[in-house]
């Protein structure tokens, strides 16, 4: 049973580093894990320990259409800084046209309901193209992000994605932490975390937030806490 071995993993790698998991897993499951970076803090740890590692890593993205300039920019940089190759995944054209036909460019902000469509049109059904093959994904989840992703652990079993592992090696990393890799490395990062943006996703949805404030109040900020994941990492 995959809930056996996600909690064995668990059980075994308790305080585990990142580094100390990125390498374990990526050996273990050599050609048949894959990153997927939203060009996040966390991420762009994630891609600098991981080129470290094992560059050969397939690293990808998803461009929804809906991107900032600045993410954009972030991909070359990323790309340039670690010598690596990142696959960007878009969503299909043509889903995507029914869908504004039918509910709107906008569509988003009139339900739950169509924000969750618009979520899995631009960035569910291309993660899901991007996996295929692959046993196990690796993204940048902290338990602190925000209150649907307290009870997050290093490794779990995704039953929103046809069953595979989830690995999360920054799981119980503060903000803190992520920063101070990030300057102690001189990673490149989005520009937009400069001004107030702690959490970037897509244009529409995603705003600077105040001092003081959630991380992710800025992600879907019309909508109740409890509401604000698009179903990448819903439990």
């Amino acid at each position: 049973m995959k809930e056996d071995i996600v909690r064995n993993y668990n059980d075994k790698f308790d305080g585990i580093s990142a580094e100390e998991a990125l390498a374990f897993f990526l050996e273990e499951f050599n050609g048949n894990i894959a990153f997927a970076s939203s060009l996040g803090a966390e991420d762009q740890v994630l891609t600098h320990m991981i080129a470290s590692i094992k560059p050969d890593t397939k690293i990808f993205t998803l461009d929804t259409g809906r991107l900032f300039p600045e993410t954009y920019d972030l991909i070359e940089r990323t790309n340039s800084r670690f010598n690596i190759k990142m696959d960007v995944m878009f969503p299909a054209s043509k889903k995507v046209e029914k869908m504004v036909k039918e509910k709107g460019i906008n569509l988003f902000y009139q339900s739950i309901e169509n924000r969750k469509l618009c979520c899995n049109t631009r960035k569910i059904e291309p993660l899901h193209r991007a996996l295929e093959g692959f046993d196990m994904w690796i993204t940048g989840l902290r338990r602190d992000q925000s209150v649907t992703r307290n009870n997050n652990t290093l490794v779990e079993l995704d039953n929103n994605n046809h069953g595979r592992l989830k690995l999360n090696p920054l799981i119980d990393w503060t903000e803190k932490q992520v920063w101070d890799y990030i300057e102690m490395n001189n990673i490149p990062y989005n520009k937009l975390h400069d001004q107030g943006f702690p959490s970037i996703g897509c244009q529409p949805c995603t705003r600077a937030i105040e001092t003081g404030d959630d991380v992710r109040a800025g992600r879907w900020w019309w909508e109740l806490p409890e509401h604000k994941e698009c179903g990448l990492h819903q439990k």
